[in-house]
């Protein structure tokens, strides 16, 4: 026998195992939706119609200043939804950031209106969202204090060594200077340096770690 909608749903969201009812109604008023990868889901300014699911992939919330520098605020996996998509809805208020695909994405779009009478019915549905929010704004207030307190080449040392794998990190020098909200140019600069003191080695979208390093 194949795996039901509930079962499906229930392994990327296992925070509402047991909750027959409340799963029931979550699918039955969700539009499934496939989004490809490098897809802009939200633009800052943009009305909430639904609440977005994610089953699985993964989605980057960032913001953009004058300059047209970003910085990421938070990713989105398989099993969270969108603190700000929630808090616009419940606001009445529209979107304050901006919100692409970083992987193919399967979504569940909850309308609005469904999505308040649910956390209006359901302890469940309102203690999934105020946790999220809570782990949200930790972590949101962390990239506050790096980025106003940080020093920029030691953020970027440790931002290295937690997204590379087996010491390497493919990555445009670009994609960095958006998750560490500075410029392409400082980034460059960082890293050019870094070789120089033999902490990495450089090629084209390619960051190595020394093997000896540590």
């Amino acid at each position: 026998m194949g795996a039901t909608p509930e079962s499906v749903f229930i392994e990327s969201f296992p925070s509402f195992k047991g909750q027959v009812q409340l799963v029931s109604e979550i699918l039955s008023v969700a539009q499934h939706k496939a989004v490809p990868k490098d897809v802009q889901l939200y633009s800052e300014g943009d009305t909430c119609s639904a609440i977005a699911f994610v089953m699985s992939g993964g989605i980057r919330v960032f913001k953009i200043g004058e300059g047209g520098r970003e910085i990421t605020l938070y990713e989105i996996e398989n099993g969270e939804t969108c603190i700000l998509n929630a808090s616009c809805i419940l606001s009445n208020m529209s979107y304050p950031a901006h919100a692409v695909t970083i992987l193919d994405t399967e979504l569940l779009l909850v309308p609005a209106h469904d999505f308040r009478g649910l956390l209006n019915r359901y302890a469940e549905m309102r203690n999934f969202v105020f946790s999220l929010l809570s782990r949200r704004l930790t972590s949101v207030m962390t990239l506050v204090e790096e980025v106003a307190f940080g020093r920029m080449d030691q953020r970027l040392l440790e931002y290295i060594e937690e997204k590379s794998e087996d010491g390497k990190l493919p990555a445009t020098h670009q994609q960095i200077a958006n998750d560490l909200g500075t410029s392409r140019e400082v980034v460059s600069r960082l890293l050019k340096d870094f070789e120089r003191r033999g902490m990495v080695a450089l090629s084209r979208n390619l960051i190595r770690l020394p093997e000896n390093r540590g």
